[in-house]
């Protein structure tokens, strides 16, 4: 099975010991926010788009008034369904540009598929070999 013998033993002892495999329930860890401020975590950052995680942890308090930490507001934010976002930095198109591209494809609207076949696209994806740079690779 290709599994430590230490694991099978274990389960092993929790099936006699509890008559299941499932893991025992388990005390959370107390929340540092209510649900109110979880609430208004996500208001405010849906209002300023910009407003980063580490600004928001500033500015609010938690429970016993303490500090919250950053990532406890990236968490609570993802779990409304808000995740950050990498701004595009790339070309911007003129009004010259965007000519340039209509004039190019009526062009080339009235192509066979056979002529269409030996033309590569080359700036439809981003190619990174040597490293990671924390985008799907293709």
């Amino acid at each position: 099975m290709n599994v430590n013998r230490t694991t099978i033993f274990r389960l092993r002892q929790r099936l006699d010991e509890t008559n299941t495999l499932s893991n025992r329930p388990r005390s959370e860890w107390p929340r540092s926010t209510t649900q109110r401020q979880d609430r208004n975590l996500v208001r405010n950052h849906v209002n300023n788009r910009f407003l980063s995680a580490s600004a928001s942890s500033r500015q609010t308090r938690g429970r016993n008034n303490q500090r919250i930490k950053a990532n406890t507001v990236r968490r609570r934010l993802s779990t409304s369904g808000l995740r950050a976002r990498r701004p595009y930095f790339g070309p911007i198109l003129t009004q010259r540009h965007r000519h340039q591209c209509t004039l190019w494809a009526q062009e080339h609207a009235a192509w066979y598929r056979i002529q269409w076949r030996s033309v590569v696209f080359s700036d439809e994806s981003r190619f990174c070999i040597d490293h990671a740079d924390g985008r799907v690779l293709v």
